[in-house]
């Protein structure tokens, strides 16, 4: 539903084209940042480190998590501990192993279609967005068998229509961008335990927003290019991996009395954010 909507928004930019083109000769000296436009977005995108990050265990699978996984002696499963990256061995950083990987910061590129309307140095309009960035956040935890367990999400696409508000002097644009976004998140789960049986479930689908800031540069009577910032996030709670016995025994701390029939991992981190540095392009009509 929301795709469509989206795709909507851009149709009823595209449709305001011709009516924009009859006078964009008569604005273009006055109103340079006047029109609809086409572009694209290609830039890197970093994480902020999720100090604290952890897996979050529910023994009693009554959605209450903070549970801890213990042994047939009481002890704790999981005491060597956690990190906030991608299991490295099966030995956790807080004993001295080489531990995890940062979460990977990677390029993004995009598509856009906006509007804009200049009145003297005020500009205003809106924007339509869809791509992909190559980020991948994961969280690790570290049992005392040894083996090591790595929830991982990345994202598969991300759509957004923003708002958009600037200044402009001569033919450079500072303009500010907020908007709600749509992303399609792919979650993975892997692990060196191969006992247990593992079942991954959750939305694939959330909401979130965006926003930011940028300048924009006219090198021409049609085209444009720039720099922009922009901050994205989604709340990502719903994932779950629930843990049954498999070939594992009875003993096995994921299946011990008084629940038998497994226990749910969830991520402490609920929100998936990152910062997005672009250079833009885009061809105003």
């Amino acid at each position: 539903m929301m795709k469509f909507w989206m795709a909507g928004a851009a149709a009823s930019v595209l449709a305001a084209a011709p009516a924009m083109a009859q006078d964009r000769y008569a604005t273009d000296d006055t109103a340079p940042f006047s029109g609809v436009y086409v572009g694209g977005s290609f830039g890197y995108d970093v994480q902020p480190n999720d100090v604290g990050s952890r897996l979050l265990f529910d023994r009693g699978l009554d959605g209450r998590f903070g549970d801890v996984v213990t042994t047939s002696t009481g002890a704790n499963a999981f005491s060597p501990g956690f990190c906030n990256g991608r299991a490295r061995s099966a030995i956790s950083p807080q004993n001295g192993a080489t531990g995890c990987g940062n979460d990977k910061d990677a390029i993004a590129y995009y598509g856009r279609v906006g509007l804009d309307h200049q009145q003297g140095n005020i500009v205003y309009g809106v924007v339509g967005e869809f791509g992909k960035s190559e980020i991948t956040d994961s969280v690790s935890g570290f049992s005392t068998t040894p083996a090591w367990y790595t929830m991982t999400r990345s994202l598969d696409w991300e759509a957004s229509v923003r708002g958009r508000l600037g200044y402009a002097a001569n033919k450079t644009l500072f303009y500010g961008t907020f908007g709600g976004g749509y992303a399609r998140i792919n979650r993975d789960f892997a692990t060196s335990n191969t006992e247990n049986a593992f079942a991954l479930s959750g939305d694939r689908n959330h909401f979130g927003f965006l926003g930011g800031g940028g300048i924009e540069q006219k090198i021409g009577r049609n085209f444009s290019v720039g720099m922009e910032y922009m901050y994205h996030q989604y709340k990502d709670d719903k994932t779950r991996v629930r843990v049954t016995q498999g070939s594992a025994l009875a003993t096995n701390p994921f299946v011990l009395p008084p629940n038998t029939n497994g226990t749910d991992i969830r991520r402490s981190d609920e929100k998936f954010r990152w910062h997005s540095l672009r250079a833009t392009a885009a061809f105003r009509f």
